[in-house]
């Protein structure tokens, strides 16, 4: 890993950015590399001019959406028995498979965006989602969207904070955490008026009694 950070910070421009987007498609399959360091020291080299914050925001973004979108498929078009395949088993071991898509189902179709703020077990989540056969439209819909309000938050809050972001590295994982908690509280309190609303509209008005 340490490596491939010192080669980015060699590049500059068009390989810079081909490189970030290389490394963010094998974590997202997962390769033994931390996908938010990759994207933390990216963004410190926007700093540096070695590449541009929105150019790279867009570039991580499809390096980020490949990646967990190859995964995906192949959990959807293989299914579980790919994890006998040793590459696979590594990455989610078959006995583990019906705990993950229990865990996806609990969260319903929104649990994708969810998913993207999981580091750790993001990838193997994104795999048990592909096995349960929910639809593309949903995957990319609700994780393009998290990558979307994710990338942009990184990548000027490490502008913000300058080249420590080494040393910031918990804080901003913590941070992660916190905009998730609270972007699922958010749509939480959308449903829950959602809900009341309609169940004034259905209820039925008094009849006025007569006299």
């Amino acid at each position: 890993m340490d490596g491939w950070l010192e080669q980015l910070q060699l590049l500059q421009g068009l390989p810079a950015y081909a490189l970030v987007f290389g490394l963010l498609v094998a974590c997202g399959i997962g390769a033994p590399m931390n996908e938010d360091i990759v994207l933390l020291a990216a963004a410190a080299l926007t700093l540096t001019g070695v590449m541009q914050p929105v150019p790279l925001i867009a570039v991580a973004w499809f390096g980020l959406i490949a990646g967990d979108a190859l995964i995906f498929h192949w959990g959807y078009r293989y299914g579980g028995r790919i994890l006998r395949h040793r590459w696979f088993a590594r990455i989610l071991p078959e006995q583990r498979l019906t705990a993950m898509q229990q865990r996806v189902q609990r969260g319903g179709p929104a649990s994708i965006f969810v998913i993207r703020f999981l580091p750790g077990i993001r990838t193997a989540l994104f795999f048990a989602a592909g096995t349960l056969k929910i639809p593309y439209r949903t995957f990319f819909l609700f994780n393009g969207l998290a990558a979307a309000i994710e990338l942009p938050l990184l990548v000027f809050g490490v502008r913000y904070i300058g080249g420590r972001w080494k040393e910031i590295l918990p804080a901003i994982q913590q941070a992660q955490v916190w905009l998730l908690a609270a972007v699922i509280g958010f749509v939480a309190l959308v449903i829950v008026l959602r809900r009341l609303r309609s169940r004034a509209k259905t209820k039925p008005t008094p009849k006025a009694t007569s006299t």
